[in-house]
């Protein structure tokens, strides 16, 4: 299940996870889902490395480890300048960047659409990974998911998530080295997105 206030801690993989507002669409042309992978990079990459992630209209999937104490601690001091370390206000200081993220995200789009107010959901959930156990399961999930809303019959025919860049040898933003070796190289990936698993047991938005 997922949970709304768990920290999030170095070195922990989570699955993270938001939608829109009632009916409000997140992506309505192209260039937001490239301005928003751009805020993402901006926000998220002092903190956390990206192992997946997808973007459909009204929802996102992240799945994030969690960078180690020593790289939050020089993020920390970029951002906070003056303000002392303290290890005990990690879990609060990703989530700030979090929120900046998406805050800058939904300020854009509401300039953008003339539109005012939340463009998210008020939370953001997610769900700590044991790697062993669900990471392969999760990766499959997130890739999986246009295809389980209907919006694609095909994981590849999805344009915005990282499924074709683990197939890429063009530079990315993901961890494709390690979660390459993770499934035993391109073909294991491969093979392993091209069954037919039940994901009805993952929580959607």
């Amino acid at each position: 299940m997922p949970n709304y206030h768990i920290p999030l801690f170095p070195s922990k993989l989570y699955h993270i996870f938001s939608r829109a507002v009632g009916s409000v669409k997140l992506f309505r042309e192209d260039k937001n889902y490239r301005f928003f992978l751009r805020k993402l990079d901006e926000h998220l990459s002092p903190v956390c490395s990206l192992w997946a992630y997808c973007l459909i209209p009204n929802h996102f999937h992240l799945l994030v480890e969690v960078k180690e104490e020593d790289e939050i601690k020089n993020a920390f001091t970029h951002a906070k300048k003056s303000t002392p370390f303290d290890p005990e206000k990690v879990p609060e200081f990703i989530m700030e960047r979090f929120s900046n993220f998406l805050n800058s995200y939904t300020k854009a789009c509401n300039k953008r659409f003339n539109r005012k107010g939340a463009l998210f959901m008020d939370y953001i959930r997610r769900v700590e990974l044991d790697k062993d156990s669900q990471l392969s399961a999760t990766i499959f999930y997130v890739h999986k998911n246009p295809v389980h809303h209907v919006l694609v019959s095909q994981i590849e025919d999805w344009k915005w998530s990282s499924f074709k860049t683990y197939l890429s040898d063009l530079p990315g933003k993901i961890k494709r080295n390690e979660g390459l070796e993770w499934f035993g190289g391109k073909h294991g990936f491969s093979d392993f997105h091209s069954q037919s698993i039940d994901i009805k047991g993952f929580d959607d938005v």
